[in-house]
Parts: C-alpha cells; sequence; structure tokens
C-alpha cells in the first residue's frame, strides 16, 4: 500500500473513498465536516440520520467508522470517523489511531482501492499536528489491507503537509 501525503482540498480528491472527520452524532460540523457536507450535498446528511438512528445513543463511538454514500463528491463512499478531543491529561492516541485503522478497514471491505483522510483531530480538537501525523501514519500502517493500494492525506495548509511528510519518512 503507497502512504503520501499532499496538499489540497479533500473534496475534490479523486478517489473512492473520502475519510470524514465527524463529530460523534454524525449531523454536520465546521472544518472538514462541514466542507464535506457542503460539498456532498444532502444525501450524505439524509443516510447519516439513518446510520445514526441505528446506533447506540445516536452516536458513533470515537475511534469506529460507518459509511455513507458520497453524494456530489468525486469519491464513491465517505467513511466517518468520530476522532478524540485532545487531552493533556489523558493518553487517547490509540483512539486516534483507531480512527485512522478502522476507517481503513471500513474502506478496504467496501473494495476501495483509493483512500484519502484528513488530519483527524488536528483541528477544532486541538491535537497536535506533529503528533497527530505521527499517529495517522502509525494507525494506517497497522492494516493489512486487501483491496486499498493508496492513501492520500489530503492536507489543507503547508504546516500540515510538512508534518505528514515528516511522518511518512520517520
Amino acid at each position: 500500500m503507497q502512504l503520501r501525503a499532499v496538499l489540497g482540498d479533500i473534496t475534490r480528491a479523486d478517489v473512492d473513498v473520502v475519510v470524514n472527520a465527524a463529530n460523534p452524532g454524525l449531523l454536520g460540523g465546521g472544518g472538514v465536516d462541514g466542507a464535506i457536507y457542503a460539498a456532498g450535498g444532502p444525501s450524505i446528511l439524509a443516510e447519516c440520520r439513518g446510520v445514526t438512528a441505528r446506533l447506540p445513543g445516536g452516536r458513533l463511538p470515537r475511534g469506529q467508522a460507518v459509511a455513507t454514500t458520497a453524494g456530489r463528491l468525486p469519491a464513491r463512499w465517505v467513511v466517518h470517523t468520530a476522532g478524540p478531543v485532545w487531552s493533556a491529561s489523558r493518553d487517547l492516541s490509540g483512539v486516534l489511531r483507531s480512527c485512522y485503522a478502522e476507517s481503513l478497514r471500513v474502506a478496504d471491505g467496501l473494495g476501495a482501492r483509493t483512500v484519502a483522510f484528513p488530519a483527524i483531530s488536528a483541528g477544532v480538537y486541538g491535537w497536535p499536528l506533529d503528533d497527530a501525523a505521527r499517529q495517522a501514519v502509525a494507525g494506517v500502517r497497522s492494516v493489512q489491507a486487501e483491496h486499498v493500494q493508496e492513501v492520500r492525506f489530503v492536507l489543507f495548509g503547508e504546516e500540515a503537509l510538512t508534518a505528514f511528510e515528516a511522518a511518512l519518512s520517520g
């Protein structure tokens, strides 16, 4: 499986699966989550409502992942994962790695060959960027995928790109 980091807009990624850094309610928000819902259109939100209706308490546990349609996005599917909020007093790095691993497993189960990830939890959830990149790469590398051939970390800024490039080379 080839891993690479690129600068870009994840909503325009020409891949089979786009991973959404969602909130546990799967009902849209800011950042990557809001951009995916806006670009993909109402069918994603409609499908997410059906998914949350089947989840215990109507919420996706942090570190888990589910798939929906991709609506108007170039991708075929969106895999939604709820990342952890950074905590200086609790080590939640296993939960963050699980977001990547579980999303990749779901994508592989769909038969996807290409997957685009954002920097999960590194925005409003406050995860330090360098560590977020290390956890992302470790999470993806922990999975033996049958179908996925390429993973792209599609990043919005130069600082994130530099952090992910360093994690990939380390």
